[in-house]
């Protein structure tokens, strides 16, 4: 098992946990299960279950933690969620449909590697520093699953809730605005998507500033990665974040 930095790592699973993270949250099965639960919106389970982790707090409160998204939509979204099952009820929802989630989908997983994933994945995102993070902070305090393949999924959720929590802090760190900050990175369709209304400002002069947000974001969590595995254990949890990755998104 090959070396691996600190920043290689956190560059290494960057991407696939983000995209074993979404394929959880927009899942058919998720959905569905949210639906038998009273959630006839599947965003509105989004809102409630992802921002309720944090308690019932306000949905401005929501709007901040979650950093890119219209504040306006977050607030009618979670507001129609959380009347489901309360805010707190909602994010105990979206806890176990991650974990149900892991238990159809990670099957196919070698189970060594599947357990070893958990093991490492469990000593970053629990001993990893959690000061301005209160979105990540939420998640990690969540009881998880007992079977591995649902503590796994759990796990890529609570990995892609650290990188994104603290790229809101590096996005902020450069000036960049919510808004600026996605048409920055992955344009208006995205803006869109996210509830901004057009006309979208033009972001030319400033597009290098999205560079120096995800260099402070690897930069940051590299210090954890750093401090809590050695380097073999770091080519050992991208070598099962990949293979996570691979079975979880080739259907």
């Amino acid at each position: 098992m090959p070396d691996l930095s600190a920043i290689d790592t956190v560059r290494a699973i960057a991407d696939p946990v983000h995209d074993v993270g979404t394929a959880i949250y927009l899942s058919p099965d998720v959905a569905a299960r949210a639906e038998t639960g009273g959630y006839a919106n599947p965003f509105a389970f989004y809102f409630a279950g992802r921002g309720g982790m944090l308690g019932d707090v306000d949905a401005d409160v929501v709007a901040a933690v979650f950093g890119w998204f219209n504040p306006d939509v977050v607030s009618a979204l979670y507001a129609e969620g959380r009347d489901v099952h309360g805010a707190r009820g909602a994010g105990e929802r979206m806890m176990e449909a991650t974990a149900l989630w892991g238990d159809d989908h990670l099957a196919g997983v070698d189970a060594d590697v599947l357990a070893r994933f958990v093991e490492l994945a469990e000593r970053l995102v629990d001993g990893a520093e959690a000061s301005g993070l209160p979105l990540f902070a939420a998640w990690r305090s969540r009881p998880r699953a007992s079977s591995v393949p649902g503590r796994a999924a759990q796990l890529c959720q609570i990995l892609r809730e650290w990188r994104g929590a603290v790229h809101l802090v590096a996005t902020t760190a450069v000036g960049l605005s919510p808004l600026e900050a996605i048409l920055t990175n992955e344009g208006p369709g995205q803006a869109a998507f996210f509830g901004w209304p057009e006309p979208f400002p033009d972001c030319g002069a400033i597009s290098h500033r999205h560079a120096e947000a995800e260099e402070i974001t690897d930069r940051l969590c590299a210090v954890q990665v750093e401090r809590l595995l050695s380097r073999g254990e770091r080519a050992e949890l991208v070598a099962g974040v990949v293979e996570i990755a691979g079975v979880a998104l080739a259907g």
